[in-house]
């Protein structure tokens, strides 16, 4: 496989983002920042017992990105197909009366609070660590870099409150997080940023998430520079109140998404979207312990997620 990571026909003047500082075979980025011993530490912030739910209801009238969806339907209802059901009543098998409901879901991983995953995003055909498209794309999703390779994290949280600095609800379409703000907002806070840790933006965008029009209009994010200054800094995961990674318009009009991209395909740094953030800023939290887990389903491009943050 590494014959066919080769320069040749790199779009947009790039140069080779492979291989990963983790290893010509890495395929879990970011996260091999999160240590033993800094699993220890995080697991110290709780004091309270207290748990904030950082997720949001998933249903199929979620505002999404176009294309996608998600719907659920119930096909197996035992007390109206039961055929173990004894005529004429509402019991069900056996003497105890056993009855049970399930769902049939479609849709896509890549819609309510999510992981994206590092088969997501590609710089042309090419993945992170160099991987192309017809090494590792098959008709039931990717052989490499898969949501199941994800293991569950469990690390130190930071919450950035930028509608807060800027004394706002919320930030408008299209404006864009800089470090110096960014670095400006964690001395305000008392709260530095170190290796591993999981580093989440509020922007207040998040309250427009019952008018889905306006919600998927644009979106506040961060820009290139704190993308780079996340990467230097070791984070293992970001994530933000927003449909999406980074701000929308980007910077630079023809090169849409380009901060997502360059953080997952060239730097395999793990992004989160549509985080309930507003939870732990009403309850004036910066630093937890944050946990994520997810379903590992094989070769899938991202997962529905079950983020909180614990103190």
């Amino acid at each position: 496989m590494l014959a066919e990571r080769t320069s040749a026909s790199l779009p947009d003047h790039q140069q080779p983002w492979w291989p990963s500082r983790y290893g010509a075979e890495d395929q879990i980025g970011s996260l091999n920042e999160i240590t033993p011993a800094q699993i220890v530490a995080a697991a110290r912030l709780v004091r309270q017992g207290r748990i904030f739910d950082l997720g949001r209801v998933l249903d199929s009238n979620v505002p999404h990105f176009p294309g996608r969806f998600w719907q659920q339907t119930l096909v197996s209802n035992a007390h109206l197909n039961n055929p173990r059901r004894p005529e004429g009543t509402d019991g069900g098998w056996g003497k105890n009366q056993v009855n049970w409901l399930i769902e049939l879901a479609t849709g896509t991983f890549q819609i309510g609070t999510q992981l994206d995953g590092l088969n997501h995003l590609q710089i042309g055909d090419r993945f992170y660590n160099g991987w192309r498209t017809r090494e590792i794309v098959e008709d039931w999703g990717t052989s490499k870099l898969g949501i199941e390779t994800v293991p569950p994290i469990v690390t130190r949280g930071v919450l950035v409150d930028v509608a807060r600095h800027r004394g706002v609800e919320r930030m408008q379409a299209g404006d864009v997080i800089g470090v110096s703000e960014l670095e400006a907002i964690l001395r305000s806070q008392n709260t530095l940023v170190e290796a591993g840790d999981a580093v989440l933006f509020h922007t207040g965008w998040g309250s427009l998430w019952d008018d889905h029009d306006a919600f998927n209009a644009g979106e506040p994010g961060v820009g290139m520079a704190v993308a780079d200054w996340l990467v230097e800094n070791r984070v293992a995961l970001t994530g933000a109140d927003t449909w999406s990674y980074g701000a929308v318009p980007s910077e630079d009009p023809e090169r849409p998404f380009l901060v997502p991209q360059t953080l997952n395909v060239k730097h395999g740094l793990f992004i989160m979207e549509n985080l309930a953030t507003e939870v732990i800023v009403q309850a004036g939290v910066y630093e937890f312990l944050f946990c994520l887990t997810h379903h590992k389903t094989r070769g899938s491009t991202g997962a529905l997620i079950a983020p909180a943050a614990v103190i």
